[in-house]
C-alpha cells in the first residue's frame, strides 16, 4: 500500500517540478539550455523544501539546520541525475529517434522525472528524519 507520505512528496515535488519546468523554459528565453536547468532546478528547490516540509514530512526528529543541509546534499545528488538525464536525451537520445522538434523540453521532463524514487528514500532517511 502507497503511504499517504509518499503521496504528499509526490504533490509536494510534482508543483515544485512544475517550478522547476516552467521557470526554465523562461531561463531559456536568455540563457543557454545548460544554465536554465541548473536555475530551474534552484527554484524548484525552493519551492520542494517548503511544501515537503509542511506537506508530506510534518513530523521530524532533527533540527531545521539539519533538514536544509540534508535536503541540500539529497537534491546535489538529484540535480546531477537531471542535469545528465536532460543533456542526455536532449543532445543524443532523442535526435537519435529523429525527435528534433522540442527535444529539450521534452527530455528535460524527463530529467525531472528521474530522480523521484532516490530523493524520497535520501529526504526520508536523511532530510526529514522521524
Amino acid at each position: 500500500m502507497i503511504s499517504k507520505r509518499f503521496i504528499m512528496f509526490i504533490v509536494s515535488g510534482g508543483i515544485a517540478a512544475g517550478a522547476n519546468f516552467c521557470s526554465r523554459i523562461v531561463f531559456s528565453l536568455w540563457l543557454p539550455y545548460s544554465v536554465s536547468i541548473v536555475l530551474g532546478f534552484m527554484v524548484g528547490l525552493v519551492a520542494a523544501f517548503i511544501l515537503m516540509r509542511k506537506l508530506a514530512f510534518t513530523e521530524t526528529s532533527n533540527a531545521p539546520h539539519s533538514q536544509v543541509m540534508w535536503f541540500l546534499v539529497v537534491n546535489a545528488f538529484a540535480l546531477v541525475q537531471t542535469f545528465c538525464v536532460s543533456l542526455l536525451f536532449a543532445r543524443w537520445l532523442l535526435p537519435m529517434m529523429g525527435v528534433t522538434r522540442g527535444a529539450e523540453t521534452i527530455a528535460h521532463a524527463i530529467g525531472v522525472a528521474t530522480p523521484v524514487l532516490t530523493s524520497y528514500i535520501g529526504h526520508k532517511r536523511l532530510s526529514f528524519r522521524s
